[in-house]
């Protein structure tokens, strides 16, 4: 595909334009609007293709759990059904919410031997709704404080579950990336960043991360990539431990299986292996 076409994308997604600009701007590149609507399936997400665990695995548990300290706040626990306290790991979703993959990925780790919450940061506004543009508007609200607060309440309802060896790690995509980024700053009691083209804290709060940290990005996405040398000279200058991969050739977003456009498996797959084993090496 041409990448104009995902870069378009890309920016509707991240709240560059409306839908309509959107639509317009596609069309023309691709020279009719009949053409724009017939690619539309092939650019959104299409969730009848997210589920790799299912919830009834019979590996994992899952349940829906309140996170004490904000009310109202929920999250998707999903947890195997052996073992003894386990390594814990807040999964943060992208900016349309706690969707059906993300809740896969939230199965996927539990599968991996860690207990996983899928925190849906929509929770006080409602929930994630079904409509993806709706759930970005929503995104959109959210203050950064809140954000902050939701993460930090997760990692303490982690931090003390019964079942958990006391150890946190965080991953997250895209607005979840960022989102980690800003919680190994904010919260102490993480033990393991993993931020999937997620958008760089400043330079000045690096020195506050306690947290290794593991950096996820595609070659081809430019606008989150411009901020990776100056986050990775703050994290050498402060001494910080941390790993940072770029996958050429793919895109941003390309560890989301359910966008047959941005998608990219050999990406994936390696990203997800060097995830998995950092995130037992430092919550062992």
């Amino acid at each position: 595909m041409d990448q104009r076409i995902i870069d378009l994308y890309d920016d509707f997604t991240h709240g560059g334009m409306n839908r309509r600009s959107f639509l317009d701007r596609l069309a023309a590149l691709v020279g009719s609007a009949a053409g724009a609507t017939a690619l539309l399936p092939i650019l959104q997400n299409n969730y009848a293709q997210a589920q790799t665990v299912a919830d009834t695995d019979p590996r994992i548990t899952t349940e829906t759990v309140d996170i004490p300290g904000v009310p109202g706040l929920k999250g998707y626990l999903a947890k195997p059904k052996t073992g003894d306290k386990l390594p814990t790991v807040l999964v943060i979703h992208e900016n349309r919410g706690l969707n059906p993959h993300i809740k896969d990925v939230t199965r996927r780790l539990a599968t991996q031997g860690f207990i996983a919450l899928g925190l849906d940061y929509l929770s006080l506004m409602g929930g994630t709704p079904e409509d993806e543009d709706k759930g970005r508007d929503m995104i959109g609200q959210l203050k950064q404080p809140d954000v902050v607060a939701y993460g930090k309440a997760a990692v303490a309802y982690l931090k003390s579950h019964p079942d958990g060896n006391g150890k946190v790690g965080a991953v997250g995509f895209c607005w979840g990336g960022g989102a980690v980024n800003n919680l190994a700053i904010a919260e102490p009691n993480l033990s393991a960043g993993v931020a999937y083209y997620g958008g760089q804290p400043k330079a000045e709060d690096v020195p506050k991360i306690h947290a290794a940290m593991l950096l996820h990005y595609g070659g081809l996405d430019e606008r989150i990539n411009a901020g990776i040398p100056a986050y990775e000279v703050a994290l050498k200058q402060a001494g910080k431990t941390y790993e940072i991969y770029v996958y050429e050739g793919a895109n941003h977003a390309f560890n989301n299986n359910t966008n047959e456009a941005r998608y990219d498996k050999s990406a994936a797959e390696l990203a997800w292996s060097r995830t998995v084993a950092f995130l037992k090496k430092y919550l062992s």
